[in-house]
Order: C-alpha cells, then sequence, then structure tokens
C-alpha cells in the first residue's frame, strides 16, 4: 500500500513517522522477509502478521485434492515466515463457493486442510485467522442485508482450537448485513479487524464516505472487549495518501 519509498527500510521509516504501529506483509512470496525484518528492527515497527497470497487461486476448498494440498503448504508456509518476522496471525479465506463447489464441500474441504495446519500454528503461537469476503461462504450473495454472522462463528467454532479466529473486515459485509451485529455476534472470537468501508451507492469507497454505522461499530468492539489490531483494507498511495488513511482510521475507530 505504501508506495512512496524504493526499499523496504525507506517504507517502514516513513510509516513509521507518520504514526503507524505496525504492518503486515504477504505469504508465501512478497517481500523478503529478512529485509522485513531488519527494516522493522531497525525502525521499531512491527510485522504482526501476514496475509496469505495464493489462497483465493490456490484454494483449501478446491476440488483437487493436488491444489488443496498445494493451497495447505502455502498455509503452512505463511505461520513459518510470520513466525520469523515476529508476528502473531495468518489471514485466510478458507475457500470459494462456485459451480464445481457447494457451501458444504467448501466448509468441509477447507476445514480439513485447516486442522492440518493448527498444530504448527499452535507451536509457534500463530493464529489461522478467517477474512469475511465475497467468496459466498457463511452468507446468501443473493441474501438481503439482515444477514448474521451464525455461519462464521459455527465454521469457526467447529474447529474446537484457540488458534483459529476471525479478521473481522467492518465493510466487506456492510452489503448483507449489519458489521456491528457481526461484532456482537463473533465477539471474542474476532482477534483482528480490517478496515474499509462500502456504501449502496458508493461501493466500497473511502473511509467514511459509505454506510458503515462507524459509532455503532466502536460500540460493539467496546462491548466485546476487542484490543487487537486494525489493519486498513482500502487502496493506498504516496506519503500523502497514507497518512490520510491514519487519519480516518483514528477519526472513525477512536474518536
Amino acid at each position: 500500500m505504501c508506495k512512496d519509498g524504493e526499499t523496504l527500510e525507506e517504507k517502514f521509516q516513513l510509516l513509521k513517522e507518520l504514526g503507524y504501529d505496525g504492518v503486515e506483509l504477504d505469504s508465501p512470496g512478497g517481500q523478503d522477509k529478512d529485509d522485513a525484518l531488519a527494516a522493522s528492527q531497525a525502525h521499531g515497527l512491527p510485522i504482526h502478521g501476514v496475509v496469505n497470497s495464493i489462497h483465493w487461486h490456490t484454494r483449501l476448498s478446491d476440488p483437487s485434492v493436488e491444489i488443496r494440498e498445494k493451497s495447505l503448504a502455502g498455509l503452512l508456509t505463511a505461520i513459518r515466515e510470520c513466525h520469523q518476522v515476529g508476528g502473531t496471525s495468518v489471514l485466510i479465506v478458507p475457500g470459494v463457493v462456485d459451480a464445481q463447489t457447494s457451501h458444504q464441500e467448501a466448509w468441509d474441504r477447507s476445514l480439513e486442510q485447516i486442522a492440518r495446519a493448527l498444530p504448527l500454528a499452535a507451536q509457534l503461537g500463530i493464529h489461522i485467522l478467517i477474512e469475511n469476503v465475497w467468496n459466498q461462504m457463511f452468507y446468501d450473495p443473493k441474501g438481503g442485508n439482515e444477514q448474521t454472522a451464525e455461519l462464521l462463528a459455527r465454521y469457526i467454532d467447529e474447529a474446537n482450537s484457540p488458534w483459529l479466529g476471525s479478521y473481522f473486515d467492518i465493510g466487506n459485509h456492510q452489503r448483507f448485513g449489519d458489521p456491528a451485529e457481526w461484532i456482537r455476534t463473533l465477539g471474542k472470537r474476532i482477534v483482528k479487524i480490517d478496515v474499509k468501508d462500502w456504501g449502496r451507492e458508493a461501493g466500497f469507497c473511502q473511509l467514511g464516505d459509505g454506510d458503515v454505522d462507524w459509532p455503532e461499530v466502536r460500540r460493539a468492539l467496546t462491548e466485546i472487549g476487542f484490543t487487537g489490531w486494525a489493519t486498513a483494507e482500502v487502496a493506498g498511495g504516496d506519503r500523502k495518501r497514507c497518512a490520510e488513511i491514519l487519519a480516518s482510521m483514528r477519526q472513525l475507530l477512536l474518536t
């Protein structure tokens, strides 16, 4: 997201100067993890986690056993690389419902693969966190805007592990339900949050320009005792743009 800076160290320095608390990386692949760790330590800017970089096209829910194995290998790599840089979580999209994969198949296949990754996650102290996205899992894409988080909560609970939780994206399901009520339903399952906005007319938009009821979101986060990381997942840019994003996050989450 940070477009200014020629090197990772320059980017880390810029973000630290602006007042950011930490960053996330991509894995597998993505930024060089040794360079990122050196930049993090040089500027006192923690790397709090990684985002799985292959979950959309190499799916834990794929009909192919071979592809599911590749997806699991990618998840295991992400867990190890997260630990390497001092992070605490791997964000994943667990599957996609499409013409080849029913909701139940996506549910069962992805949970089976995640169960195989949980021992390493527990050993290294890394949370595997499910992001709610438009993947047709845990909601009805043709349903209304009053859908609940019950399916997502049930999915997380079925794993029966403290190392599987929610990386709740505030804006992603504004179209299908009330983000504040999703937060209340998921409760302590939420370990981290992604911050974005969405509006019926604006679509995905600048923070504060959509339909998310931010005061109610703040109340819900307070009610569940949330104290985790909040990560901007919006279009990035230069130094000015990164400063604007941070200011918006502070206004919407801390006011």
